[in-house]
């Protein structure tokens, strides 16, 4: 059994612990939503249905999937409102356009960094740093080999 040991709990980490496998197929929606969006909802419901009975590392994935949902769903809803806002104050239709745009592309990088990070540091059996964090978990991001 492979383990590895966090400085954060006593306890092994390995991969038999309780709600991992759930938590790869949860990640795995979350990046399918880039294509099919109702892959998402049904990654939330996974892991919300999933987390009382993960182990406490685990828990910090299914947390930071959880948060990464419902700020997408936040932030989404927020630019339908500013975009519906520019559309009645009879702004250029070019601006919201330009500005979705943007708006997605931002989403889009903000969803794979923070699913990378996740599958990075769920792969070599460690916790979110920060689950809450808006960004990417607390993770140290480099363009480097360890």
């Amino acid at each position: 059994m492979a383990t590895a040991l966090d400085p954060h709990h006593a306890e092994p980490l390995d991969k038999q612990a309780p709600g991992r496998g759930a938590t790869v197929i949860v990640y795995m929606l979350l990046l399918g939503s880039v294509m099919t969006v109702v892959t998402a909802p049904a990654g939330a419901l996974v892991a919300h249905l999933k987390y009382r009975h993960a182990a406490p590392w685990v828990q910090s994935h299914l947390q930071f999937q959880l948060r990464t949902f419902w700020l997408g769903v936040l932030g989404g809803a927020l630019f339908a409102v500013v975009w519906q806002l520019l559309g009645v104050a009879g702004i250029s239709p070019m601006a919201p356009w330009a500005m979705g745009y943007v708006f997605f592309t931002t989403c889009l990088i903000w969803l794979v960094g923070r699913c990378g990070v996740g599958i990075s540091r769920l792969i070599a059996n460690r916790p979110v740093p920060d689950p809450r964090s808006l960004a990417f978990g607390g993770a140290d991001i480099t363009l480097r080999d360890a």
